[in-house]
């Protein structure tokens, strides 16, 4: 399948320290893209100067920054092209030949069809794939998919730090690009802005594949930092969504379960270390209360997340501003 001929379909490649695999990208890229944006982001190796004088391909067109924004800020630089050139979806696409072109109809066809807003690639669907992917990664790799699914609220979705993803420019141009994280922090920074839109995500099964690339990503280095972003964006997406847009129970359930977990941890505690320190039993009064505050705080907590859950966004935006779009005109 390939994209509606009216469908204008534009491909962004960060480029940095890629050269010797970026051209086998934008050659294996099919006729369904209309334009290619390889973005050189101040790459020591002028991979920008490299595809002009290499490349042949009419769609090309190459940016470059003065100075290094990270792989956010590139993307974010394809992204404002693409919106200014009047794109329809626009696909993201690493350089470094780990991802294949020829998967980027499966991208689009969602969007197309009318499913999804956004599309991210999954390199955890095929079992007998993840045999190839280094145990580290694969380790980390799910540590983050559960961290991102509570702090973005996409509790179905699985790989968060996978780049190859697709988007519709109707919900692109409702993104606050300038704020997004530029650097690896990036695709988990898209879901938790897609949430707050309310945008339909949706996996799409891919393999992994690993070559002779070199990873520029340090863990140890960015871990402190997807933490604490991560914790910045659960507040914010829970202050958003049941507090200053909507009220509903899970509003109380959230806050009132935390309170309870809370105090049975102090009370509790407590109790036990005074009864172990003076060789007195606490009374039957004082277990119950620390046992009962410990079970409803945990209900509640548990009630909240189902609500959560649930709450997945399942309504497509760009169909719905399409619509809205056509009554006002």
């Amino acid at each position: 399948m390939t994209a509606k001929p009216s469908c204008k379909v534009a491909v962004v490649i960060p480029s940095y320290k890629v050269v010797d695999h970026i051209l086998g990208v934008i050659a294996a890229i099919g006729p369904e893209c209309e334009r290619i944006y390889v973005v050189d982001d101040c790459c020591p190796q002028q991979s920008g100067a490299y595809v002009k004088q290499h490349c042949q391909d009419s769609r090309v067109r190459v940016l470059r920054h003065d100075s290094n924004q990270g792989v956010g800020g590139a993307v974010c630089s394809g992204y404002r092209a693409a919106l200014d050139e009047g794109m329809d979806i626009v696909v993201k696409i690493d350089g470094d030949g780990q991802m294949d072109p020829a998967l980027l109809p499966q991208f689009l066809r969602p969007i197309v069809a009318g499913e999804a807003d956004y599309c991210k690639g999954n390199r955890f669907y095929y079992l007998e794939s993840l045999r190839r992917m280094p145990t580290l990664r694969l380790f980390g790799n799910a540590v983050l998919s559960l961290i991102t699914k509570v702090s973005s609220g996409y509790w179905d979705l699985f790989d968060p730090t996978n780049g190859y993803t697709a988007i519709h420019t109707a919900v692109l141009g409702l993104l606050p690009l300038e704020k997004l994280s530029k650097r690896y922090f990036f695709e988990s920074d898209m879901l938790f802005r897609l949430n707050i839109l309310r945008a339909v995500v949706v996996d799409v099964p891919m393999h992994a594949r690993y070559g002779d690339e070199i990873s520029n990503l340090r863990v140890s280095r960015i871990i402190g930092e997807f933490l604490g972003k991560h914790a910045r964006n659960l507040a914010k997406r829970l202050f958003y969504n049941y507090y200053l847009r909507d009220m509903s129970l899970a509003s109380l359930q959230l806050p009132l379960g935390v309170l309870l977990l809370l105090f049975s941890g102090w009370f509790g505690g407590y109790h036990w270390l005074r009864s172990a320190t003076s060789a007195v039993p606490a009374t039957a009064g004082t277990v119950m209360l620390s046992a009962s505050s410990l079970l409803i705080g945990l209900q509640l907590v548990l009630a909240f997340l189902a609500y959560d859950i649930a709450a997945v966004p399942r309504r497509v935006l760009h169909k719905t501003l399409a619509m809205q779009s056509g009554i006002g005109g």
